[in-house]
């Protein structure tokens, strides 16, 4: 039994070396891209497995066109990257194969479809997720996420901590034995003051006056605690930004409460949390294919769908019948992101039309719908007509 916990021991001491040096690492980064400063601005296409490839390209199609002018003039270049499928990440036995690594590090900004994640039962070696991984390797520290139901009074923005909390260590846990398992969750100083800054900036630049910031920290003391008081720590900040925290157990019940959920406006979270409740969110905005997310870096930043790679929908030759829109919001966030508002504005506003008011074509995932291309060309052609 010492043997056991002898060696539990030493992973630990290898998960706390491995993330002060990771502090570090934070501490020497640079300040954000300034995209307008650059000749060219490299998109990667990533369209991972499943139906990602699918809403990938349609994503692809709608940039092309809205950036026509840019693309000519070689200003955007797209880079077609397809090494994050579960075959080839399992083939080289990690989340991200080097190669593949090094593709995506030469692009400014990736839109990227989603991937497969194994879990236990499944035929797949345990690989990490590709997304956590990627989160990791570029430093995309924030999660963005927003979710706006106009009728209902709803809209809201979750700035998820991308690289911390119980995900970031997901496959580094011990089996000390038969009978105990223990997983890891990492909370630090430099980690959490940024991405709470990030959401007081947005809430200060956006006119929003409220931030909540949502914890278990009556419960996970250390490390919840410790995200809890820096957040508020930078709150002090910025006096006319009211602050509230929440319990992430009582935040999911008000999310679905008429009356106090139109108090709600920006959330700051951690990571496990920032997952579950934002998905819920998206149910009530009309289900995960409805919302994009950002993940964003000082230096790289990548837009992707929130749902997962339906590998059904593959197997069962209903590919093309894969609904966009979550893919085409992700799109939107991008467009903003590198400088190109008036287009990021035009799609969304298409996007809005297309999918909730004059709705002329439906996605169904099945041929009893329009296809991810039809509906593509119904956008277009909306964002064609919003311009006459």
């Amino acid at each position: 039994m010492q043997d056991k916990i002898n060696a539990a021991v030493e992973q630990f001491k290898k998960v706390v070396t491995s993330q002060l040096e990771r502090v570090e690492k934070m501490k020497a980064q640079k300040d954000f891209v300034d995209y307008e400063r650059l000749d060219k601005i490299v998109i990667g296409i990533c369209g991972g497995d499943g139906i990602g490839p699918v809403i990938a390209h349609e994503a692809e199609r709608v940039i092309s066109y809205l950036l026509a002018d840019d693309v000519k003039s070689g200003r955007i270049e797209f880079k077609e990257i397809d090494g994050l499928t579960i075959e080839n990440r399992v083939a080289h036995n990690c989340a991200i194969p080097a190669d593949v690594l090094e593709e995506l590090k030469a692009c400014h900004v990736i839109l990227k479809g989603p991937t497969t994640t194994p879990r236990q039962g499944d035929p797949w070696p345990n690989v990490e997720s590709a997304n956590v991984a990627m989160r990791k390797e570029l430093d995309l520290f924030a999660n963005v996420r927003p979710v706006k139901i106009p009728d209902q009074g709803i809209d809201w923005t979750f700035f998820r901590e991308n690289t911390e909390g119980a995900y970031t260590l997901g496959s580094q846990g011990v089996n000390v034995n038969d009978d105990l398992a223990v997983d890891f969750t990492v909370t630090t100083t430099e980690g959490t003051e940024r991405i709470a800054r990030l959401a007081y900036e947005y809430a200060k630049k956006n006119g929003k006056s409220r931030v909540s910031i949502i914890t278990k920290a009556n419960v996970i003391k250390t490390t919840d605690g410790k995200f809890l008081n820096l957040c508020k720590k930078i709150g002090e900040e910025y006096p006319d930004i009211t602050t509230d925290d929440w319990y992430i157990d009582i935040t999911t019940a008000k999310l679905i409460d008429e009356k106090r959920r139109r108090d709600f406006q920006v959330f700051v979270l951690p990571n496990l949390y920032g997952d579950i409740i934002t998905d819920e969110a998206a149910e009530m905005q009309g289900g995960v294919g409805t919302a994009g997310s950002a993940n964003l870096g000082k230096r790289y930043a990548m837009f992707e769908a929130i749902h997962g790679s339906a590998p059904r929908m593959v197997q069962e030759g209903r590919a093309k019948y894969a609904d966009p829109c979550s893919m085409l919001r992700a799109t939107v966030m991008l467009l903003s992101h590198i400088g190109y508002q008036k287009q990021a504005d035009q799609l969304e506003r298409a996007l809005d039309i297309c999918m909730y008011e004059e709705k002329k074509l439906t996605i169904t995932g099945r041929d009893t719908g329009c296809t991810c291309e039809q509906f593509g060309d119904y956008v277009m052609e909306t964002v064609e007509s919003l311009a006459d």
